[in-house]
């Protein structure tokens, strides 16, 4: 059985609710962010040092938590609408690698994968290739 029970009834014909079984299934739960918010995913770390030596599962952990580089995924439908907060316009669009404080936003996990809403002030410095790029 592929399918996980979250939720049910007293009534026995009532609904339940399964865990999504397809990527597409998956892909919906992503939250839309609402107002000035913007969805971001971590990147994947990198399970080994340029040496070849593997990282320790919790070196991983660490170094995902607290990642200063962020993707963003969506926009809320009011990021940087406020043209006296954001004179010159956007700091970033979808697509962008930014950079943020450590831990900032509200974390969440999907299916394994960690996302954080961050506030639309919160984006530091846009960068083309984050690869290299860690927490001092």
């Amino acid at each position: 059985m592929s399918e996980f029970l979250i939720g049910h009834t007293l009534d026995p014909q009532g609904p339940v609710s399964v865990l999504p079984g397809t990527a597409e299934e998956k892909a919906r739960q992503v939250p839309d962010p609402s107002t000035f918010h913007m969805l971001c995913v971590l990147p994947d770390a990198d399970e080994s040092y340029e040496s070849g030596l593997i990282k320790a599962s919790q070196t991983m952990h660490f170094e995902e938590l607290l990642s200063p580089v962020l993707f963003v995924v969506k926009m809320g439908p009011d990021a940087y609408k406020d043209a006296k907060r954001f004179p010159n316009g956007p700091s970033c669009k979808v697509g962008d690698f930014v950079l943020v404080r450590p831990n900032t936003g509200t974390r969440i996990k999907i299916h394994g994968k960690e996302f954080r809403l961050i506030l639309d002030e919160s984006v530091e410095a846009v960068v083309q290739d984050p690869r290299g790029i860690t927490r001092v």
